[in-house]
């Protein structure tokens, strides 16, 4: 007995404790969503730098070189992609910042009627496919056949249209509609922000209103407005949407366009070519990113909220009231309205002409009739929605177990993690397609050229997204309730299911709304890696407009909108009432 003692007291020092770490589900966990974020995150960054320095053609083994950056940067017509990218994304930039601008201050600091209306430029952009609002304006302003144009030639007689939407003014004015709810959001929310007490010491000091804007409000949300204006900078870089509808046939080349041209245009592909440009969309959008970053972190020696709940003040705008709301009313208009008029009116006329009174009398459904019976778009639209719902759950999950690691633990390497979940949000959807092509060509596991490589992508490019929407939401979780879970004997895993994810749920919610629609109109990735049987209706929506099938394409933006509609009202309608 005497000897077994120190033997029985030794036993569990050496690789019983190993053991156990490795069956502790809080390890387990932490490992598993490291290895997964790492691999998500780092192998087709890995596989795009790989494809722009090999010899081979994708699926091929190869010799490392420089040839193919040789090749890009020896072309003159790079530096004019170059300055045209830069044009195209700081014009789009400025644009949605000036409209943002008006609209959060008509909507958040004044008396104008209807302001809550207004609001709605934060919603429903969320729901419309940008490539829709890009084919909607093209079919508004385009030189030949364009809507406006035809009313204003009619009107005034003239003999050529005033707007020509092939043009890179077009191109900025598009992109800038599309930009401009993410705009409105940061700048809104700051004007929400504001301590009231600044505007109204210069109030009592006899300022005027005009001078306490320009002096007081505005300098407090000029770090909001610069740092929305350099998120919709890289935003306008990485875009592929407006730039396929538009720029492609203007012969305007972008960033975004050449790696289409290399990878999917040209015969045969080039797709060393393409992940060269990749890696230069990449550089430059990580550049921007991080100058974003480390200006926002700086932000908070600007801040003036505290604790208390602030209600900024008014502005009565007296006989100017009216003026105020038609202009925001104007924004609206230009930004969804017509847009969703086009599209309405395209998918019931039997084939798109310029529509008067006359021909609306010819309106027919046929074309959404045809949509519904047609295996290709009810193919696509089984691909959608399997792909946003499932998607966005994977996503969430992922994000929820990310987001509490790196939050509410103190685990070695956690800053790592939140790195890994900043990478794919600098990275640009048609570079990302690059690298998930170069690295999974060649998988021995059924991903390439089917839906889950669509799945892979949208995870990987959008789960910061959900990792935002659910962190704000952690960070309110007290810690003392997760001790008194662990203090009753419940165990990580226990904790997990019947606190915190329960407490998550409105972030949550939140998050899996967004993911889902952007996952249901997600275009430029899924062009780039869909096959016919996997092909989601991002691709169908851009094939039926080049085929000039307006009518089915418009039935079919509606509808699309309509289901992205349906699941914001489903997942709020759970939020509200659901367990």
């Amino acid at each position: 007995m005497g000897r077994g003692v120190p033997q029985a007291v030794l036993r569990p020092v050496g690789p019983p404790r190993v053991q156990s770490r490795w069956r502790d589900p809080f390890a387990l966990t932490v490992g598993a969503v490291a290895v997964l974020l790492a691999f998500l995150a780092l192998y087709p960054t890995a596989m795009l730098f790989y494809g722009s320095f090999t010899t081979a053609p994708l699926g091929q083994g190869g010799e490392l070189t420089l040839a193919n950056y040789v090749t890009a940067y020896s072309d003159p017509e790079t530096y004019r992609l170059l300055v045209d990218s830069f044009v195209f994304a700081a014009g789009s930039s400025v644009l949605s910042l000036a409209l943002a601008l008006v609209l959060a201050w008509i909507t958040v600091r004044t008396n104008a009627p209807g302001r809550l209306i207004f609001e709605l430029t934060a919603i429903v952009p969320n729901i419309f496919p940008p490539v829709l609002i890009a084919i909607a304006w093209t079919l508004l302003a385009s030189p030949t056949v364009g809507l406006l144009n035809a009313l204003l030639k009619s009107a005034f007689g003239l003999e050529q249209g005033v707007f020509d939407i092939y043009s890179m003014t077009g191109l900025v004015f598009v992109e800038g509609l599309i930009l401009t709810p993410l705009a409105f959001l940061i700048i809104s929310a700051a004007l929400r922000g504001m301590d009231p007490a600044l505007e109204e010491s210069a109030r009592m000091l006899g300022s005027s209103e005009l001078r306490i804007m320009r002096t007081i409000s505005f300098p407090l949300v000029r770090p909001a407005i610069l740092a929305a204006g350099m998120l919709n900078f890289v935003r306008a870089l990485e875009s592929f949407d407006t730039p396929a509808i538009i720029a492609l046939p203007a012969r305007i080349e972008v960033f975004t366009t050449k790696i289409y041209r290399e990878a999917l245009a040209a015969y045969p592909p080039n797709y060393n070519l393409a992940a060269t440009y990749g890696v230069s969309l990449l550089a430059i959008a990580l550049v921007f990113v991080y100058l974003y970053r480390r200006y926002t972190s700086r932000v908070e020696a600007f801040a003036t909220v505290t604790g208390k709940g602030y209600r900024p003040h008014l502005i009565d705008l007296g006989r100017w009231k009216g003026m105020a709301s038609a202009v925001a009313l104007a924004i609206l208009a230009v930004m969804v309205l017509l847009p969703a008029l086009m599209l309405f009116l395209i998918s019931i006329l039997p084939y798109y002409h310029v529509p008067t009174m006359e021909t609306i009398q010819l309106a027919t459904l046929k074309h959404y009739a045809y949509i519904f019976v047609n295996e290709r778009v009810y193919r696509a639209l089984g691909n959608s929605v399997f792909l946003a719902v499932g998607g966005a759950t994977v996503a969430m999950l992922l994000a929820a177990l990310t987001g509490y690691i790196t939050v509410k633990t103190k685990v070695r390497g956690r800053g790592l993690l939140e790195a890994l979940t900043f990478l794919p949000w600098a990275f640009p959807s048609t570079a990302l397609a690059i690298g998930l092509l170069w690295g999974y060509v060649n998988v021995p596991l059924p991903i390439y050229a089917t839906i889950w490589i669509l799945m892979i992508a949208y995870v990987t490019r959008f789960l910061p997204y959900g990792l935002r929407a659910v962190t704000s939401t952690i960070v309110q979780i007290h810690q003392e309730l997760e001790e008194a879970s662990r203090v009753c004997g419940g165990g990580f895993l226990i904790t997990m299911r019947r606190i915190i994810f329960p407490l998550m749920r409105p972030g949550l919610v939140a998050g899996w709304i967004l993911l889902a629609t952007i996952f249901m109109r997600e275009f430029s990735l899924s062009l780039f890696l869909y096959t016919p049987s996997s092909e989601p209706v991002g691709p169908l929506l851009y094939f039926l407009w080049l085929d000039g099938l307006t009518g089915p394409l418009g039935a079919l933006g509606m509808l699309v909108t309509a289901v992205s509609a349906v699941l914001v009202v489903a997942a709020r309608r759970h939020l509200r009432f659901g367990a």
